[in-house]
């Protein structure tokens, strides 16, 4: 198909699942249990943190996770004890246990004590194209705490060729416009032409089945490409198409 009509039918694709209804099928119905701003983003960050895998489980896991926090994130990470901790040491999803749990609790509470929380960090970081800088710079202002090796695997890098899928759709979560009741629209200072699309297995396929993207692998490499396709059919907003890309890819197996 012509770009107009891969545009008109992507723009077509967007309307139809950026609505309500998207939210109660996707990880972003644990962050909309909220209405406090930093709530709304500690939730977000550690549901996108373990957003992988079978979709029930994500579910079932995160909301697991909000109880284990008292159902006051942000209270939880400024407020915990040492004590407190050991109640998180049962966590488990897939490969992402206890012990980073515990770990991401104290990370985050370091980063809003004396970062100014997580939009400190991004807004400080990203650019006015790109917030790639920005997850490699949360990855080493997260990890300046004494922590085990392993935890470190879940968060992403772009830098060392990482598509970051998990955090770019955390990002699209807060920086997007709330207008159709899906995304948070909760950082005014990083614009959505920065954003980029969350690249996994589904959106990627449907990406090179509409020639948007022609590397094999889902990595940062691949996301530039795609970045650069989106951006060719809308520059200001290119990560709405994530709303396309995912639709078709899992719920219409495109």
């Amino acid at each position: 198909m012509t770009k107009k009509e891969l545009k008109e039918f992507l723009d077509h694709k967007v309307k139809e699942y950026e609505n309500p209804d998207f939210i109660a099928t996707d990880p972003i119905q644990i962050p909309h249990l909220f209405t406090q701003k930093e709530d709304i983003e500690i939730a977000g960050f550690l549901t996108a943190t373990i957003a992988w895998g079978n979709r029930k489980s994500i579910l079932k896991n995160s909301h697991r996770l909000m109880q284990m926090l008292d159902n006051s994130p942000l209270d939880f990470i400024k407020n915990h004890q040492d004590k407190n901790l050991d109640s998180l040491s049962s966590f488990v999803h897939r490969t992402f246990n206890g012990d980073d749990l515990i770990y991401f609790v104290k990370a985050l509470q370091n980063i809003y004590t004396n970062y100014q929380g997580l939009e400190g960090i991004f807004t400080k970081y990203s650019t006015v194209t790109s917030t790639q800088l920005g997850i490699h710079e949360l990855k080493k202002i997260f990890f300046e705490l004494e922590h085990l090796p392993r935890t470190q695997k879940h968060v992403s890098d772009p830098l060392k060729n990482s598509a970051a899928k998990r955090i770019n759709m955390f990002l699209r979560w807060m920086v997007r416009s709330s207008k159709n009741q899906v995304d948070f629209g909760l950082w005014k200072k990083i614009p959505t032409s920065a954003l980029s699309c969350p690249l996994d297995v589904h959106s990627g396929n449907v990406a090179r089945k509409l020639k948007l993207l022609k590397r094999k692998q889902n990595d940062a490499k691949a996301l530039a490409e795609l970045d650069q396709n989106l951006r060719k059919l809308d520059a200001k907003d290119p990560v709405k198409y994530d709303f396309a890309l995912f639709g078709l890819g899992v719920f219409e197996k495109f």
